[in-house]
């Protein structure tokens, strides 16, 4: 089967979709499927494959790391004619999304489409335009789209159930985005503290994600500073960029904590899991999430979760089995992280727990082995 996966996130940008969208790629290809991304052309990056189309692209205004890709070009529409694929895949509703549906249509070929995101959560990153407006355009625009393609796949039941609720009439399968559970899993924490450059016998809570609004990072950094007060040694590492990395460090600065709170920067997909692997506890206080990648991948790796009992984390955490959902507050999140790091046989359990959840409901496998059916049902 040849498949076209049209994406307006994609390498060097890291996030969850571009981890999805390379997720999806490589497990097609390993059985044996012939994968194309088409993504936006991001600067001088050098080329991330050898079936990578791009379009031209532009700077987005309010997040000029991110490229909005120009979605009309003659050269990739006589690239889609000569390669004539059996389905094309879309990963978002606008901008690429379109330009797929329309090559879709007129060869007469299936449209598959993740939802991957909670668009009105982003609405922030529209300027000039009022929130509330903005985020009634991107749910009426994101279920329009949904509704007109052949299948949906929604990253978990929620969304699926959302998506009904708007009136999306199309088959919808429940796909998380797997993790690699042979890469994701646990380890030495003292070699990897080691090979980060941190204390070896000082406990570490984790935080892997963007540094934007919608992440709600600033929670994380207030909820350690009163762990720190409690927990004698303990360390924050923070791992990722984005918008806002620079006024975090800045809050970092000026919390009682802020000798202890580790900045460690974007690192590759690929070379995560040390970082999870020198965790004793993930804190995460995002409340827009569809799944919560991250919180897979430290499951994978054996490590409990605190996060805020939100749609999408609910889904991958078991609260009081393999981690702890709480309030949003960062004294509910503190609480529950400091209860945590003081039980280290509670908190071990959880891990192992974790670890049998992120096997059995995680997997890559089940992820490539479900979009396949769905390919296969719409062929």
């Amino acid at each position: 089967m040849r498949v076209a996966l049209f994406t307006n996130n994609y390498l060097p940008f890291c996030g969850g979709v571009t981890i999805s969208v390379e997720t999806l790629r490589h497990g097609l290809e390993a059985r044996g499927h012939e994968t194309w991304v088409f993504a936006p052309r991001f600067g001088d990056a050098p080329e991330a494959g050898p079936r990578v189309v791009r379009y031209a692209s532009i700077p987005a205004a309010t997040y000029p790391e991110f490229a909005l890709a120009i979605p009309c070009s003659r050269r990739v529409a006589a690239r889609v004619a000569a390669l004539d694929p059996d389905v094309f895949h879309a990963h978002h509703p606008f901008l690429l999304g379109p330009a797929a549906r329309r090559f879709a249509r007129r060869r007469r070929r299936p449209l598959v489409f993740t939802y991957h995101t909670r668009y009105d959560k982003y609405a922030h990153y529209v300027p000039l335009l009022s929130r509330a407006l903005v985020e009634a355009a991107a749910v009426r625009l994101s279920s329009r789209f949904a509704a007109g393609a052949d299948a949906v796949l929604a990253p978990s039941a929620l969304v699926a159930e959302e998506l009904r609720a708007r009136g999306v009439r199309v088959p919808i399968a429940v796909v998380p985005t797997g993790v690699d559970c042979e890469r994701f899993r646990p380890g030495d924490a003292a070699e990897a503290r080691r090979a980060l450059g941190l204390p070896v016998d000082d406990p570490l809570v984790l935080y892997v994600g963007r540094l934007d609004p919608e992440k709600s990072v600033e929670r994380v950094l207030r909820a350690f500073d009163r762990v720190a007060g409690t927990v004698r040694d303990a360390r924050l590492a923070v791992v990722g960029h984005g918008t806002q990395a620079r006024r975090l460090a800045q809050l970092a600065r000026g919390l009682a904590a802020s000798g202890r709170i580790h900045f460690l920067g974007a690192r590759a997909h690929d070379a995560l899991t040390p970082c999870y692997q020198a965790a004793e506890l993930f804190l995460f206080a995002s409340e827009t999430e569809t799944q919560g990648l991250v919180l897979a991948e430290a499951a994978a790796c054996g490590i409990p979760a605190v996060a805020v009992n939100a749609p999408g984390s609910d889904e991958v955490v078991g609260d009081g089995a393999t981690g702890v959902l709480t309030k949003s507050s960062p004294t509910a999140l503190a609480d529950a992280a400091i209860g945590l790091l003081l039980d280290a046989e509670r908190r071990r359990a959880m891990g192992v727990r974790a670890r049998a959840r992120a096997e059995r409901e995680f997997d890559v496998r089940l992820q490539i082995e479900r979009t396949l059916a769905v390919y296969e049902s719409l062929r």
